[in-house]
């Protein structure tokens, strides 16, 4: 693919944060702003190919504390709302007052609803996959035992680094290790923790495969703090905030794909969003939670091509 990054740099925030950011496609095509899950994922030039680099006028941009956004893993002063205000910030710097469509997914899904309902007169549209609310029932599924009905292996693994007294809250023990002042048990737990999602991230499981990706992208050194930080802290928003407000972005044209056997995101809370949005679309796929799934990966490019115009 054709690199047509025409600007990149860091972007001043609040606190000491600098985020870093690349502008991709036409500098006067539609304005578009891509929100990244995690927290702590950041992007990559793999999400350039969804888009149209000769219609699209595309930010991507690392979250506080993420990939090469400055300080590295830092989880000073990194909230949700903090994190809504650098979007709010990053857009009017960079499109003015005009609206901007929002594309993420798992993490950037609860990121960009949150931030439209909190600005909705700047969005335009979403295009989002694999919803993610942040409700406590959400974090019970992935960490509590649920996602062991169906990778028994996997949790079994991952349980098994958590002391019999401390199950009751496996993030916030995982948090701690990593907080250690011993490089190796931090290492050990946020390793640990990227490898457990990873392996229940896709409809088909291979564990040499994610290993040799893990060894490849360093992306889970961010990732596995600021996740366990958000959840610990339950991503810092109030018990089923985004259902309670949504009806105020209910005129908007958005876009909801879910793989059907994702065990990161169950397709139930895309459904209950769907449910609450006139204008939405919702479409299950026979996919797990990856981007890169081919479903999934059709239907991101094929909504982005249909909603951002």
């Amino acid at each position: 693919m054709k690199n047509k990054v025409f600007e990149k740099g860091y972007f001043p925030v609040s606190d000491g944060h600098n985020l870093y950011y690349e502008r991709y496609g036409n500098p006067k095509g539609v304005p578009i702003v891509f929100v990244h899950g995690g927290p702590g994922a950041g992007f990559s030039p793999k999400h350039r190919k969804f888009f149209n680099s000769d219609k699209h006028n595309v930010l991507f941009y690392d979250q506080r504390g993420t990939a090469k956004s400055r300080p590295f893993a830092s989880i000073k002063n990194n909230t949700t709302w903090k994190l809504v205000e650098d979007q709010k910030q990053l857009i009017e710097h960079f499109f003015g007052s005009q609206k901007v469509y929002l594309v993420g997914g798992s993490w950037g899904s609860t990121l960009s609803l949150v931030y439209t309902i909190t600005h909705p007169e700047t969005v335009k549209g979403m295009v989002l996959r694999g919803i993610y609310t942040a409700t406590a029932e959400e974090n019970e599924f992935y960490t509590g035992g649920g996602v062991g009905r169906f990778f028994p292996e996997v949790w079994e693994q991952f349980a098994s680094l958590i002391p019999a007294n401390r199950r009751s809250n496996p993030t916030k023990y995982f948090f701690e290790q990593m907080q250690s002042k011993n490089k190796k048990i931090r290492d050990k737990y946020t390793y640990a923790w990227s490898f457990y999602e990873i392996c229940i991230a896709r409809l088909n499981l291979d564990h040499t495969k994610v290993r040799k990706e893990m060894k490849k992208d360093k992306f889970y050194k961010s990732m596995s703090p600021l996740e366990t930080f958000y959840i610990s802290n339950k991503c810092f928003i109030p018990e089923n905030f985004i259902l309670k407000n949504i009806s105020k972005i209910k005129h908007l044209p958005v876009s909801l794909i879910n793989g059907r056997y994702d065990m990161i995101c169950p397709p139930i809370t895309a459904y209950r969003v769907h449910k609450a949005l006139p204008k939405s679309k919702l479409f299950l796929t026979i996919a797990g939670h990856l981007r890169s799934e081919p479903k999934n990966k059709q239907l991101i490019t094929q909504e982005i091509r249909r909603v951002c115009v």
